[in-house]
């Protein structure tokens, strides 16, 4: 065959799951942590399915460790998967299902009204890039068993006992294929969020999480009774009420939709939207209906009320959407038929006709609402208002900034010493606190690369501060001007001028307060750059240990004691109160060179207990902050006094 010859012979034909096994990244997103835990949202999905149906009320998820690896297994007391032959097939339903892609019942709404299934491929996946699956069916009296390995049986069909004709249900055993993977463990923290988020979707569903993988046996039931009210009161936390809760349901031809929001005393926006109790955390269409319909019945209330000579404050400045949704905490969920999502994992909903559907009914909802409630309604059009005159005010602080930064004939803060390279994969910033830090970490960086950004005392915290006092903020303006991503409706994360944001802090108390204060402002305002994985936090060491001419560092305490017992406790011992105590080489060995160094990576596994946690710790409600302290303080693992 000639170079370059193409012909049939070039053509390859993989079945199911060798297509999957070839291109898992295709069906479930990735093959790192966020695929592992997907294999096991598809099948706690299938579970929630049937409880959705009205037939099953009780599912368990027990993990365990085998072989280095975590094996799951989801138990539910629904129909239990078919298991007669079918008859085009030859084979019984449960096999087709497990082996076959777009094999399943979701395809039409006889046997599921609703569903987060819909293409027929999720088990067919997880048996696929699994090493094993074990699947067992309690159905009409008797058990049924049957096991796979990577996408293909291992047994046949067997019934394997009996049980009373009333007992039925599902269980899937599997362990992922770790040659497929690149992690081997589930995220309980992620996973802790995604049964929390069901049993309030779903009140009355009882879930039961076993974590068998520890030394000690761990056991988490998530149960609600009062399902999505209880969700707003969990995600509101410690925040003050603006208004009472508002909650609007309705269902239009086969669309269920459902809605209950509120306004609080923060300056963010916290929305969490679902599908068929899927999480789309990238919004879509029903969000944009959503947001469409609170901005609509607002300025039609203003402006009805200010044209009959309403008592309403007017606002001097033109509402936004974006006005309308400064502290709006909202739980938005859609149950419909044959949702189109934006590929299998389902991040974001594209179905059309869902927007038009969720804006009507929350604007009538709201409407009424308002109409109905003056005094919930005036404190809301404050709320409103003030965010409005905040952003115009913001707005002119900005302008200002950029007639300054023009007339002064520089972009980029004097403060800033900048690397030689200018593209941003190969860059780095520190951000440094303090004038002696300042000056070690310029001295010991590798100037082609590394930039040092020192800042002065402690940021502003922006939990307690509104729009015009951080762009009147001469350190976060600094910041914000060296990233080049701009901020608020400015910000594009792809102006970035450095890969990696490292923030290098004494290994203090108020090390901690600063770097927290900074997470804050980057969580609030910039939180993009988390998401892609851009913010890092330097590990400095603790001690500096001598012994002779060797020289090693603890970055803990557990780490001190292993130096010590080596050197038979002859050593000398150096605690490291601030960065400014080292001197450049000293710094660069531990802390800046990319060979010894540790960074530990900023991620957002779990949006909603962050959000929480900041405004408990950074808000304004300090009996709260003094609460969450008392019930935490013995959890403290190191405290610098």
């Amino acid at each position: 065959m000639e170079d370059g010859e193409y012909t049939a012979k070039d053509i390859t034909v993989l079945s199911g799951p060798q297509g999957i096994r070839k291109r898992p990244a295709m069906y479930i997103g990735s093959t790192g942590s966020p695929g592992f835990i997907h294999l096991l949202y598809e099948v706690i999905d299938n579970a929630v399915d049937e409880s959705m149906g009205g037939y099953c009320k009780n599912i368990k998820i027990t993990l365990t460790r085998e072989d280095n690896c975590d094996v799951a297994e989801v138990a539910d007391d629904g129909r239990g998967i078919p298991v007669d032959i079918m008859e085009k097939e030859g084979r019984p339903a449960l096999e087709v299902i497990m082996t076959s892609i777009h094999a399943g019942a979701k395809f039409s709404n006889k046997v599921y009204k609703v569903s987060g299934g819909l293409h027929g491929v999720g088990l067919t996946v997880v048996n696929s890039l699994s090493e094993y699956t074990i699947v067992t069916v309690k159905k009409g009296g008797k058990v049924y068993r049957e096991t796979f390995s990577r996408g293909a049986p291992t047994s046949s069909l067997e019934i394997t006992g009996s049980v009373p004709s009333g007992d039925t249900g599902t269980s899937i055993k599997f362990k992922p294929d770790t040659s497929i993977f690149s992690v081997d463990s589930f995220d309980s923290i992620e996973l802790d969020e995604r049964l929390r988020d069901i049993s309030y979707l779903n009140p009355g569903l009882s879930i039961v999480f076993i974590d068998e993988r520890g030394e000690e046996r761990k056991e988490t039931q998530y149960k609600s009774e009062k399902g999505v009210s209880e969700f707003l009161e969990y995600l509101k936390g410690s925040a003050e009420e603006v208004s009472k809760p508002i909650n609007v349901s309705k269902t239009v031809d086969t669309v269920s939709v459902q809605i209950i929001f509120q306004y609080v005393k923060n300056y963010s926006e916290n929305v969490v939207s679902f599908v068929n109790n899927i999480r789309t955390r990238e919004g879509g269409v029903h969000v944009t209906g959503f947001h469409t319909a609170i901005t609509r019945a607002i300025t039609n209330y203003l402006s009805k009320k200010n044209g009959n000579g309403g008592s309403s404050r007017k606002p001097q400045v033109p509402i936004t959407g974006e006005d309308t949704r400064e502290g709006l905490i909202a739980i938005i969920s859609i149950l419909m038929q044959n949702p189109e999502f934006e590929g299998q994992t389902k991040e974001k909903l594209g179905s059309i006709s869902i927007k038009s559907v969720v804006d009507t009914v929350l604007y009538n909802g709201f409407s009424t609402f308002l109409e109905e409630n003056p005094a919930d309604a005036s404190s809301i059009i404050e709320k409103v208002t003030s965010a409005a005159e905040a952003r115009e005010s913001a707005r002119r602080a900005r302008d200002l900034a950029r007639k300054k930064s023009v007339f002064e004939g520089t972009l980029l803060p004097g403060k800033l010493a900048d690397c030689t390279v200018s593209d941003p994969e190969k860059t780095e910033l520190f951000i440094v606190e303090g004038r002696s830090a300042a000056g070690s970490s310029k001295e010991g960086r590798d100037r082609l690369y590394q930039a040092i950004l020192p800042l002065r005392g402690k940021v502003l915290n922006v939990e307690k501060a509104g729009m015009e006092k951080i762009f009147n903020n001469a350190e976060l303006h600094a910041l914000v001007t060296a990233l080049g991503t701009g901020i608020e409706s400015t910000f594009n994360p792809d102006k970035i001028r450095y890969n990696k944001i490292i923030l290098l802090t004494d290994a203090d108390v108020d090390g901690s307060h600063i770097k927290t204060l900074l997470l804050t402002f980057i969580y609030r305002y910039m939180r993009p750059l988390i998401e892609k994985g851009h913010v890092y936090v330097a590990q400095p060491p603790l001690y500096g240990i001598t012994h002779g001419k060797e020289v090693m560092y603890a970055y803990t305490d557990a780490d001190l004691e292993v130096a010590m017992r080596k050197y038979d406790r002859k050593a000398a011992v150096q605690r490291y109160k601030g960065l400014g105590e080292m001197n450049p080489e000293q710094l660069w060995d531990t802390t800046m060179d990319p060979k010894t160094r540790v960074l530990k990576r900023i991620t957002i596994t779990d949006a909603q207990k962050a959000d929480a946690l900041f405004s408990v710790l950074m808000g304004i409600n300090v009996s709260e902050r003094r609460k969450f302290i008392e019930e935490h303080a013995t959890e403290v693992s190191f405290l610098d006094v």
